[in-house]
């Protein structure tokens, strides 16, 4: 278990302009819808995560080909129906979206498929996607527990209404994928309204897709023929959080943000930010398919938040952060309805709290969530934070370091290369820059 020494406060504060890697999300679907397309997709700015890699060596296993170099990924796909079986389980690393979008992908197949994933993600649950999709005609067999490893035989897939009990675009998009294979159109109607990247790049290649106002309804009909495409992939704004919050929460500092993610599923950060009274500036670019754009952002005095159940979707990934916000805050602030922080590489609500008690921040624990005392200084009680396997908290504890003086070691630093492997390069550039 790697254990590495953290930046901690620095007196000039954090200045310098970052590009940050390739959204996630998006990568992960361009090379799944890119497989299942007739021709060449060109995937530009893709993420070279270990999440990524897993999507990428699945998609191999299943008998497509895929070129890559430093610039580009590309996929050449012989459209819907080419997967073939593979000769061994398909591995899933860490990867919760590999996982659960493939199921939705392999569902219509004409063969039987096999998923395994690390002891992280063998814990978390896979039920949620089985069950609508067992609704459909697939056929998915989970442990006892819901969870990996799992067994998917390829079905004939069923058209028909799907009411989905869980806010997870993971989830939605292992349906719409499997839609995409039925007997007749469908309808899935949403608990809450989630990031719409699979819908907005099926539309892309060709899918008919159509969402109605409401944002949660949405209705795919199934397809004989998609078409390769050239998928210019924006910076995360996932990964771009990180340094929002350091650069709002550590006194003397500016920082710009270049060709991030605006999509307005995805920009619950941004909300949160403006309703802490955040200082920062956003500069739409001009795009056709995702939006994105620029972020400039300095030091913040900020106020305390109230986030409850229908905030979660936009800015799940980001609530760890959103409490260490809340920790810089005047006043108290309460997250609520974050019930599925439990579930995700760890139990983001015990781990948080956990590991920023550790510097000193009052923080109580709810069964959906949490409530910050926020203060203006801290009283470190350890000088070893962890990040307990998981890149997120791991991440948000280098940031949360940024705010003290005391010397301060990460267990487990290697986690953060799940999705942003280049992490603290990009961390010492912002140390290291000029006001």
């Amino acid at each position: 278990m790697r254990k590495i020494k953290l930046d901690t406060f620095p007196v000039g504060g954090l200045h310098g302009i970052i590009n940050v890697p390739g959204d996630k999300s998006i990568s992960h679907r361009a090379l799944m819808i890119g497989a299942i397309s007739e021709g060449q997709t060109v995937i530009n700015h893709f993420l070279w995560s270990q999440d990524c890699r897993s999507t990428l060596n699945a998609l191999r296993q299943l008998g497509v080909t895929i070129l890559e170099n430093k610039e580009q990924v590309i996929v050449h796909g012989e459209g819907i129906g080419s997967l073939k079986s593979p000769e061994q389980s398909l591995e899933m690393g860490n990867s919760g979206t590999t996982t659960r979008l493939l199921m939705g992908l392999l569902a219509g197949t004409n063969f039987t498929s096999s998923l395994q994933g690390d002891e992280s993600l063998s814990q978390r649950p896979m039920k949620r996607v089985a069950d609508p999709l067992s609704k459909m005609g697939a056929k998915i067999a989970t442990t006892k527990r819901g969870t990996l490893p799992a067994v998917v035989t390829g079905s004939k897939i069923h058209g028909t209404n799907i009411q989905l009990q869980v806010a997870s675009a993971q989830v939605k998009s292992a349906v719409i994928f499997a839609a995409l294979q039925a007997d007749a159109p469908m309808t899935v109607t949403e608990k809450l309204p989630t990031r719409n990247h699979t819908e907005l790049m099926l539309r892309k290649f060709g899918a008919d897709i159509t969402t109605q106002s409401d944002q949660k309804t949405i209705n795919i009909k199934p397809v004989d023929k998609l078409r390769g495409q050239v998928i210019n992939v924006p910076g995360d704004i996932s990964s771009a959080a990180f340094f929002l919050v350091a650069a709002a929460i550590v006194p003397n500092s500016k920082v710009l943000l270049k060709n991030v993610s605006l999509n307005p599923t995805r920009t619950g950060i941004l909300r949160v930010l403006e309703q802490m009274g955040a200082n920062f500036r956003i500069f739409y670019k001009e795009n056709k398919d995702e939006s994105y754009g620029d972020i400039e952002i300095r030091t913040s005095s900020l106020k305390s938040i109230r986030i409850a159940e229908n905030d979660i979707p936009a800015l799940i990934d980001e609530l760890p952060l959103v409490a260490l916000l809340a920790a810089c805050a005047d006043g108290v602030s309460e997250i609520r309805g974050a019930a599925e922080l439990r579930v995700k590489e760890t139990d983001r609500i015990t781990t948080v709290i956990q590991e920023l008690s550790k510097l000193g921040v009052l923080i109580n624990e709810l069964p959906d969530g949490m409530v910050i005392h926020g203060r203006k200084s801290w009283e470190t009680n350890t000088n070893v934070l962890d990040s307990h396997g998981d890149h997120r908290i791991g991440m948000m504890m280098a940031v949360a370091a940024l705010r003290t003086d005391q010397e301060l070691y990460l267990n487990d630093s290697g986690a953060i290369a799940v999705s942003y492997p280049s992490f603290f390069v990009d961390l010492k550039s912002l140390l290291n820059g000029r006001s």
